[in-house]
């Protein structure tokens, strides 16, 4: 969760909300991680989680994520816990929830859809306090003006 906090505050040097993304493979090594680059790239997709899951696949060789763990510092929404989902990671550690557009358990609960072919694992509240302070201390000065 730390090095996503590090890729969460990439997102916010280059003016996107700090949310940031790693997939741990099998052994709890680094695959991949990615940050929020929607400003950047002027994409609606460029989200962490769905950077990250790219990135990771490429490295892999293969969109099967199975065995991987999805790290994540803001809940995914339901575009990126769909992913998740369609990559097979075996489990979602999250840092804070989202009430406005998480899509694993706040709002929706994508990720464990009994519909679905697959239900990753899920993991809360890891690095909540840091990962909540780096999105208020982005969002705050926002709200004022």
């Amino acid at each position: 969760m730390r090095q996503a906090l590090r890729a969460a505050a990439d997102a916010e040097r280059a003016g996107d909300v700090p949310v940031g993304a790693v997939v741990l493979g099998t052994d709890g090594s680094v695959l991949a991680e990615g940050h929020n680059a929607r400003e950047a790239l002027a994409d609606p997709t460029a989200h962490a989680e769905v950077l990250a899951l790219r990135a990771a696949a490429r490295r892999r060789g293969s969109w099967r994520l199975d065995g991987c763990t999805l790290v994540v510092t803001l809940e995914p929404c339901t575009m990126c816990a769909g992913a998740a989902v369609l990559a097979r990671v075996d489990r979602i550690v999250l840092a804070v929830d989202d009430p406005k557009a998480g899509a694993v358990g706040s709002l929706w609960d994508v990720v464990r859809d009994r519909r679905l072919n697959h239900r990753p694992e899920v993991v809360r509240g890891v690095l909540a306090t840091e990962a909540a302070d780096l999105l208020r201390g982005f969002f705050s000065p926002r709200r004022e003006g």
